[in-house]
């Protein structure tokens, strides 16, 4: 079993049909195939040997799927590396876990990864910009067309052999590698295709999610590979070109984060005149908890439906989803995909930390013996996210265990107070945190963009939200501002949001 089966397989059933869409190039299924066999030969050819670690760190385009399903094809091991990250921080994954070779994007991230990559046995590869070109074909040379030989990939055949090492964020702590399996991947990948989102070769899926992340890379680019369907890639999110490009390709099927949805949904009805999105069937929407409001506003707003699930890097990454042949709860995760089983430990107030089981939970972080065993207890993942669960068996997650706020022995789970906030009509988006107090311990604080034209004050926003909550939860503290701090993927990063000065 690997994962680069799934292109074979689709290959093999729609060789002249779109792969990939990316600017002016498209690559049919033929096509990738045989591209990703060439950089497997080659990798073979040039010493990577199964197990080896390679990473990628590389935006959205053509180059990072024909280079994932090489390394893995080749019986690598991909580790993908967000192209934005600084020397240190690359120093810390590349030899945390021994990677090999490392194929980066050419400019700064070839700057960083090169003082990075200094005394270490990792060789950096910059890849052009404009697409891996001269690079490639320097390195395949005079290797033929054609698969590596069979026999330096045999043991890579087991399901239990790690494909991917993603590292965690590290908002905990430094980051730790979870390695995903072949099998995991391979299951939470058709499942997702086959039963979540029931892709087939006719739909468009649109890729805006980076390719480096699991959802983007599992969700949109696994997911269409192994329907055969078109992944139509977008470098980076921008409102309006995502729905030109909805518009232009015909577009059935998008995957993001609960910010773009509020971005999307703020330029839909700016837009003069307004783009034809018609072709959309579904939306997923999975990363960080989507407001109601949102929700239920870009269903209105695009006339279709948005399933929301959850998942982490840890498990594959999908853990639960609202299914398409079953009632959908808003404000729900859903219940577990197929395989997996959910439950909830150390339960108060009915709210207790979310657990997982099943086929798509990492193989252990690597070379974090005592962090796996932390993590994994009797094959149960502890999330650490807090949940709790209705009378349905549907899921809906409270916060981040870490996100909690404690104000004077009170539990003030940001996510609701966040939910109100968007219930007013002048927030495009909003971030609860707790500061420090000196008598209370925790002050619950928000933070505030307002929608282009609208207006309202800080005092405004404080009685809004105290009106419809119990009175420790309001809060005290609101804070204005122009933008949020977002990650690679476009979730907020409440870890990176402070007091503002002079408060």
């Amino acid at each position: 079993m690997n994962v680069a089966d799934l292109l074979r397989r689709s290959a093999d059933l729609h060789p002249s049909r779109t792969a990939i869409h990316f600017g002016s190039r498209r690559l049919t299924y033929a096509e990738l195939d045989l591209l990703v066999d060439r950089v497997a030969a080659m990798l073979a050819a040039r010493g990577i040997r199964p197990g080896d670690r390679v990473a990628l760190m590389l935006p959205n385009g053509p180059d990072f799927p024909a280079l994932y399903y090489g390394i893995l094809r080749a019986g690598g091991i991909v580790v993908p590396m967000n192209p934005l990250l600084k020397s240190r921080e690359i120093a810390h994954q590349l030899g945390d876990c021994g990677v090999r070779w490392a194929f980066v994007a050419e400019g700064p991230s070839t700057a960083e990864a090169g003082i990075a990559a200094e005394g270490t046995a990792t060789t950096v590869l910059p890849v052009p910009a404009d697409g891996l070109g001269d690079l490639l074909g320097d390195l395949l040379g005079d290797v033929p067309s054609g698969p590596p030989d069979p026999g330096l990939a045999s043991h890579r055949t087991t399901g239990e052999d790690t494909a991917v090492i993603l590292y965690t964020s590290g908002t905990t702590g430094t980051p730790k590698g979870a390695q995903l399996t072949h099998a995991g991947l391979t299951r939470n990948t058709q499942i997702c295709a086959e039963q979540l989102f029931r892709l087939t070769c006719d739909d468009v899926v649109l890729g805006c999610l980076p390719l480096f992340h699991i959802f983007g890379q599992s969700c949109a680019m696994n997911a269409a590979v192994s329907a055969g369907a078109q992944l139509t890639l977008e470098p980076r999110f921008d409102t309006a070109h995502v729905l030109q490009t909805i518009e232009a390709e015909r577009v059935t099927v998008f995957a993001g984060v609960p910010t773009m949805y509020t971005a999307l949904l703020t330029a839909a009805g700016a837009a003069a005149p307004p783009r034809d999105t018609s072709s959309l069937r579904l939306a997923l929407s999975g990363g960080a908890a989507l407001p109601v409001e949102v929700l239920h506003g870009f269903e209105d707003a695009f006339d279709c439906p948005v399933l929301e699930g959850f998942g982490m890097s840890e498990t594959s990454p999908v853990v639960s989803f609202n299914h398409p042949d079953r009632p959908r709860k808003a404000g729900s995760v859903g219940t577990p995909i197929e395989g997996v089983e959910m439950r909830l430990a150390d339960v108060h107030d009915g709210v207790g930390e979310l657990c997982v089981r099943g086929h798509n939970v990492m193989a252990g972080y690597w070379g974090r013996p005592e962090a796996t065993a932390e993590a994994v207890v009797d094959g149960w993942l502890h999330t650490g996210d807090l949940a709790r669960v209705d009378e349905d068996g549907y899921y809906f997650v409270v916060d981040r265990k870490k996100d909690l706020i404690i104000r004077g022995g009170y539990n003030v789970y940001p996510r609701e107070i966040e939910e109100v906030l968007h219930e007013h009509p002048g927030i495009a988006e909003a971030a609860v945190i707790g500061v420090p107090h000196p008598v209370l311990g925790e002050e619950v604080a928000a933070a505030v963009v307002l929608r282009p034209g609208a207006a309202a004050t800080e005092d405004d926003l404080r009685e809004f939200v105290r009106a419809r909550v119990a009175p420790y939860k309001y809060p005290r503290e609101v804070w204005l501002l122009d933008s949020l701090a977002k990650g690679a993927t476009g979730k907020i990063l409440k870890r990176e949001i402070t007091r503002p000065a002079g408060r």
